[in-house]
């Protein structure tokens, strides 16, 4: 069954495959102070209890990617990263939407993630997503001048 989702931008979300982990590598390592490496995507990608998303054009260019772990009734979003010249365009809510459309056919019943306190927009975002603050982790995101950021911890219902 092919899966399919739109995004705004003339974008589309499909499952990732093992030829887009390189990208994704990058785009983590343009979003985050400590990126993952490409093999770390492609493991991620060949395994089924990860399911990985892409928002791309219809050249399989990578706009952002989303990375969820499933586990029993739980999902965890482990990752999500937008290019930068695709951010506030709604790319990371249509990955997110796509999600939780792919969640509704299994058996996770509840999703968590953690975000860095100061990470402002995506805090907005995920409150929009019905997601709520349910405790915090200190020092849990090293930052590049050495200090230590505090996760908050969110979670919500899948319905």
């Amino acid at each position: 069954m092919m899966k399919f989702w739109m995004a705004p931008g003339g974008l589309h979300i499909e499952p990732a495959e093992t030829r887009d982990a390189k990208d994704m590598a990058r785009i983590h390592g343009q979003s985050f102070y400590r990126g993952w490496p490409t093999s770390d995507f492609i493991s991620f990608i060949e395994d089924r209890a990860t399911p990985a998303y892409i928002a791309s054009d219809a050249r399989r260019r990578i706009a952002g990617f989303a990375l969820i772990r499933t586990v029993a009734d739980e999902a965890e979003l482990l990752t999500i990263a937008v290019e930068p010249r695709w951010r506030g365009k709604g790319v990371g809510r249509a990955l997110m939407d796509a999600v939780f459309a792919d969640l509704m056919l299994s058996p996770a019943r509840r999703m968590f993630l953690e975000v860095d306190e100061q990470n402002l927009a995506a805090i907005r975002l995920y409150e929009k997503l019905g997601f709520s603050r349910i405790s915090s982790r200190q020092g849990y995101y090293a930052r590049p001048d050495g200090s230590a950021a505090t996760a908050l911890v969110m979670a919500r219902d899948l319905g």
